[in-house]
């Protein structure tokens, strides 16, 4: 499991960026959140989430926010 903190995330758009444990930007979709109903993060929010390599480069899925 990676550790990070969203940098920002756009509910119209349903994406966002996390920023990793080393400063690197990953790409968050809605449809990796795991949440009940509306899958949503908020700016600041510290979570964990496993990262996979895609044409576009990482993406992280199985996002939980944690306190």
């Amino acid at each position: 499991m990676n550790k990070g903190t969203v940098k920002w995330f756009s509910n119209e758009k349903g994406f966002g960026f996390i920023q990793g444990e080393h400063g690197e930007d990953i790409f968050v979709h809605h449809t990796g959140i795991v949440a009940n109903g509306f899958r949503a993060l908020e700016e600041g929010q510290n979570v964990v989430f496993e990262a996979e390599e895609t044409e576009k480069g990482l993406q992280a899925v199985e996002v939980v926010v944690v306190d």
